[in-house]
């Protein structure tokens, strides 16, 4: 069964998501996928956690790292390659932190996912079932992660949620 034009896999921190996103796209694909990083390493923790995802995922995989321009990364990817973007959630969050117009790059990734080459899985948090944040950064990007959340889950062919490790289909079907 071949991957849907666009699948969306959300799950809280820890929960699973990209380790199943990863085996999903590496099932169906025939040749190298690529890989869009979006994290930006500014920590010890931070590089940590990407080296991490880095040995979990192995070769195979044809990595581009790009924390901002993901127009420019998806429209290099060739006919019915499949494509894993890990992850939305840390996009959004260089966006915000850049101060550049969150409505207006969102607009952007929404339509470079529908003119996409191959087949893109999107691995994004789910930020919005914890409590209300004490300030007013964390609060904008709660809001604009939940909205964010709701684009692409309109747009996707697949949306999966992800809890301990166990997919749950929200929207279509599992392969």
């Amino acid at each position: 069964m071949p991957l849907p034009k666009l699948t969306l896999i959300l799950g809280g921190a820890a929960s699973g998501k990209s380790a199943f996103a990863e085996s999903l796209v590496l099932q169906r694909a025939k040749d190298n996928p690529v890989y869009i990083a979006t994290a930006q390493v500014f920590d010890k923790e931070m590089a940590e956690k990407v080296a991490k995802h880095r040995d979990m995922r192995g070769t195979g995989w044809h990595t581009i790292e790009v924390p901002l321009d993901l127009t420019t990364a998806l429209a290099t990817v060739r006919s019915g390659q499949p494509t894993l973007i890990d992850c939305a959630t840390l996009w959004l969050t260089n966006v915000i932190l850049g101060e550049h117009d969150v409505d207006a790059h969102t607009d952007a990734l929404v339509q470079a996912l529908a003119a996409c080459k191959g087949p893109v899985t999107i691995v994004s948090n789910e930020v919005g079932q914890g409590i209300v944040p004490d300030n007013a950064l964390s609060r904008k990007f709660r809001n604009a992660q939940g909205r964010l959340n709701q684009r692409l889950a309109a747009e996707a062919d697949l949306v999966v949620a992800v809890m301990a490790g166990l997919p749950l289909a929200l929207k279509g079907t599992l392969p």
